[in-house]
């Protein structure tokens, strides 16, 4: 099973929570010198805004946020820097806890400085802040031509509804097989659009994941498959690398891809063109069969 840094985001009801309080260590932050100099204790409390569902299932620590593991993050937070202030440090803690764990949507983070210099009786002074996760909109094509290929679409859509938020499906297209060996069954494509807060490249990894969850093969380039899932855009991303470019560089001139996306959003805009004409133009257009 796949362990994505990041489980799913969901937007439809409210999250649950995780609450640390508490958290103290020595740290060397303050305006003055000798606060830089000698120390002082500071306390956080931290909450995590976060879906535990599959934890609650499962029982396995592997699918919920480990607790002793933000724990000393957030006493590393401490004994790092020095800043300044309180709000650097309540800063800097939100920001790694959200960067190390994706699965938090949201998180609320106080930080208590009980020995600030203040020349007047008091008993502790605090900042609170909350920060959100990153989220991300992305279009993926899915297509298969072995077995029951519509069947394994669902499936296909199914397995990543439980990792991320799927936002609309495309009509299914029934297509014909575009380069690679001859004689291959004709496909089965559809286009999704979805809201996540993996970035592109955990993304791709959970793709790559469910294929290998339908015995996906790469043994031929363009070979009749089980099942294909390609990123095609990820928010307004440019990227160029060896695993992965974006938008998906072939996007522009499948039909089996610009139809059904098309389809689903007649706005959608692919490299400052609009999809509906990009699908018009594609050579393997004709051939489509919208179900």
């Amino acid at each position: 099973m796949w362990r994505p840094a990041a489980t799913r985001w969901k937007s439809c009801r409210p999250m649950d929570r995780i609450s640390i309080q508490g958290i103290s260590a020595t740290g060397y932050h303050g305006v003055f010198d000798h606060e830089k100099r000698e120390g002082q204790e500071f306390r956080i409390d931290v909450v995590l805004h976060v879906d535990i569902t599959r934890a609650a299932l499962s029982d396995d620590v592997a699918d919920t946020v480990d607790y002793g593991a933000v724990s000393q993050l957030v006493v590393d937070q401490i004994q790092a820097g020095p800043w300044d202030l309180i709000e650097k440090l309540g800063a800097q803690i939100a920001e790694a806890i959200l960067a190390a764990w994706r699965s938090v949507a949201t998180v609320e983070v106080v930080v208590h400085k009980p020995q600030a210099p203040i020349p007047v009786p008091f008993s502790d002074v605090s900042i609170s802040l909350t920060r959100q996760q990153s989220v991300h909109t992305a279009i993926i094509a899915l297509g298969a031509n072995l077995g029951d290929s519509a069947a394994t679409l669902r499936s296909a859509i199914a397995e990543l509804r439980e990792h991320l938020e799927v936002l609309r499906t495309s009509p299914v297209a029934i297509t014909k097989p575009v380069g690679g060996p001859p004689e291959q069954p004709d496909y089965t494509n559809q286009v999704i659009e979805v809201r996540t807060t993996l970035g592109p490249h955990e993304l791709l990894e959970l793709c790559q994941s469910i294929e290998a969850n339908h015995e996906r093969t790469r043994e031929v380039r363009w070979e009749a498959r089980t099942l294909d899932l390609d990123l095609i855009t990820f928010d307004q991303l440019r990227l160029d690398g060896e695993s992965l470019t974006l938008p998906h560089p072939r996007a522009h001139t499948r039909g089996f891809v610009l139809a059904p996306w098309s389809w689903m959003d007649a706005d959608a805009v692919l490299n400052g063109q609009l999809v509906s004409r990009l699908a018009a133009e594609a050579a393997d257009t004709a051939d489509i069969i919208r179900l």
